[in-house]
């Protein structure tokens, strides 16, 4: 059958879906020649997760295009549509933060992602790959400029008026001149310009030092140091203040390092770095990580540099700005710059995540021996939760080829009465499989149970009722509160705690565990939190969604100060809270 499929693949551009016995897909790739590429899976030796993909593959499918830019585009939508298990490129999408001055008429500094933004035609200034340096850099600025910190403009003067960090917008009528000249300086600073805020920082130092205020010195020196130390990035002197990225890649046994630097103003203000292993051809790799890095990562620049062995005019047409191969000049310079970062990345990193890897795929290998499956490549195993039967909540975890996959990981509040683990069991596992079913999603090759007979029976009878064939095993702890065997139909299975098997199972169940629990203090906290403000006179629905939204658990509540506490309530109103709070913690103090 695969072999006569194979042989009528016609030598066109196009994409093609790889499938297991199941009928998944778990790969998606593109190709020129659709004959030699697929042909090319079963014809050659493969290694490493390509080797696994292969043993995985029973049948595929294929979709003929007219050009390998409509392949490119089918691929990439195929894959978010279908989000196969062996298509680890675009399994990082994440958008990075950065820095907005608000459209309004008193503006503020937010740090905002792209990917959640509803509003268009705003200002960003960015990416900060690394959020610390995000809210670092807000902090250095709204200590130096007084703009405008509340959300909801108060009725009377907060602290940070009093600190001299706030105008006092609420209650004072300021020169728009004056907004206008405090929000350019803080744009030519994010645009890379800090000389204004240096001297701003040297002047407030030196003020400071007059008067023997020796502490507030000490604070403004630390300002400088980081905006010397971690703000101020390599200048790169290419006479021009374009905005661009810059794409570079190193290649290493099997494994591809993939390193962007972001330039901005004129300099290097941050990079980021990624490891993959090569599923079947770098170049393809290279262009479907570029193609669609855009997506959900980042705001696409004035230009983008990338290494010679990409074709620019496909990558220019589906990103739709310019896109330069240089050959020569500092713009060569800054590729091999960007392929000399990647270099080291995988000098760095490739004996350490190869190892992972290899490890994982090995755990996953042992367990469907062990217990006779057909695979053990996806692993979803669920945690219960509960406090005397309050706040009762679950956590899936998904393991894909031994290592998580935290896109797929999903937490479930408990509805029903009864909160022994037999009922919470049954219900996430229906709740979970149902979906399955109604979404024509992914099935785990298994499913894992914290915990013995009862739990296993719990799900084995709801995937029954839905008609679904999924092994569920359980992980059996000692005395120690450790894995120390798994019970699979009826019988105990050992596990040698040297093996990549029970490593793997460990990380699992630490995994799933701290997730269930992570939820389950979030909902407690926000369900103490709830009924602390309902004992609040002049606190109704809305005041509280607007204190639970700015204060997400009881100890933030506590921090807040009476005029934090003002910027949302009437003055009596915070008042009754903040000693509410205060006298609540005194008494707890005093247990």
């Amino acid at each position: 059958m695969l072999k006569e499929k194979l042989s009528l693949l016609p030598n066109k551009p196009g994409c093609y879906l790889m499938k297991d016995k199941k009928g998944v897909i778990i790969y998606v790739g593109k190709a020129k020649n659709l004959k030699k590429r697929v042909n090319s899976y079963f014809n050659r030796t493969h290694t490493g997760k390509t080797s696994v993909l292969v043993s995985n593959i029973v049948d595929f499918e294929y979709i003929i295009t007219n050009s390998e830019l409509e392949s490119l585009l089918l691929e990439i939508n195929l894959i978010k549509k279908y989000t196969p298990k062996y298509n680890v490129l675009l399994k990082d999408d994440k958008s990075y933060p950065y820095i907005e001055i608000t459209d309004e008429k008193i503006p503020r500094l937010l740090i905002v992602r792209p990917n959640k933004l509803r509003r268009k035609n705003i200002k960003l200034y960015g990416p900060y790959p690394n959020v610390t340096a995000a809210r670092k850099t807000i902090e250095l600025l709204n200590r130096l400029y007084p703009l405008r910190k509340c959300t909801i403009m108060p009725k009377k003067e907060c602290l940070y008026y009093h600190l001299g960090e706030c105008l006092g917008y609420c209650i004072h009528k300021i020169d728009d001149n004056k907004i206008k000249e405090l929000k350019d300086e803080i744009t030519k600073f994010l645009k890379g310009d800090d000389s204004i805020v240096l001297s701003k920082i040297d002047s407030e130092m030196d003020n400071a030092i007059n008067k023997l205020n020796f502490e507030k010195a000490k604070e403004l020196k630390e300002l400088k140091d980081f905006i010397n130390i971690t703000l101020r990035k390599q200048l790169i002197d290419l006479n021009d203040n374009i905005d661009r990225d810059i794409f570079g890649y190193a290649v290493y046994k099997g494994y591809i390092a993939i390193q962007v630097l972001f330039l901005r103003g004129g300099k290097l203000v941050e990079r980021k770095s990624n490891l993959y292993p090569i599923i079947m051809d770098e170049v393809d790799d290279l262009t479907l990580y570029i193609s669609s890095f855009y997506d959900k990562n980042n705001i696409k620049p004035k230009e983008i540099l990338i290494p010679d062995i990409i074709d620019e005019k496909l990558i220019k047409e589906v990103l739709n700005i310019n896109v330069y191969k240089p050959i020569k000049g500092k713009k060569k310079e800054l590729v091999d710059l960007a392929n000399n970062n990647a270099l080291n990345l995988l000098k760095e990193k490739f004996e350490l995540i190869k190892t992972n890897d290899e490890n994982a795929l090995n755990a996953c290998i042992e367990l469907k021996n062990l217990l006779g499956i057909d695979s053990a490549n996806k692993i979803e195993a669920f945690d219960n939760s509960h406090l005397f039967g309050t706040y009762s909540v679950s956590g899936m975890v998904t393991f894909t080829l031994g290592l998580p996959d935290k896109n797929n990981y999903r937490k479930y509040k408990i509805n029903t009465e009864q909160f022994d683990d037999f009922h919470v069991m049954k219900e996430v596992i229906y709740r979970r499989y149902y979906r399955v079913l109604m979404d024509n999603l992914e099935k785990p090759d298994l499913i894992i149970v914290d915990g013995g007979k009862a739990q296993i029976t719990a799900a084995t009878e709801v995937l029954n009722s839905l008609n679904l064939d999924i092994p569920v095993c359980g992980l059996v702890k000692n005395d120690k509160h450790r894995t120390s065997e798994i019970l699979f139909n009826n019988k105990l299975y050992g596990v040698d705690k040297t093996s990549n098997l029970f490593h793997m199972l460990e990380r699992i169940q630490d995994e799933v565990h701290n997730y269930a629990i992570s939820y389950h203090k979030q909902i407690r906290s926000k369900g103490a939190l709830s009924s602390v403000l309902d004992n609040i006179p002049g606190i109704g629905d809305k005041r509280k969604k607007m204190l639970l939204k700015k204060y997400s658990s009881m100890n933030k509540m506590k921090e807040a100060s009476l005029e934090e506490l003002k910027e949302i309530l009437p003055d009596d109103t915070a008042y009754n809270l903040y000693e509410f709070l205060k006298g609540d913690e005194n008494e707890n103090r005093s247990i």
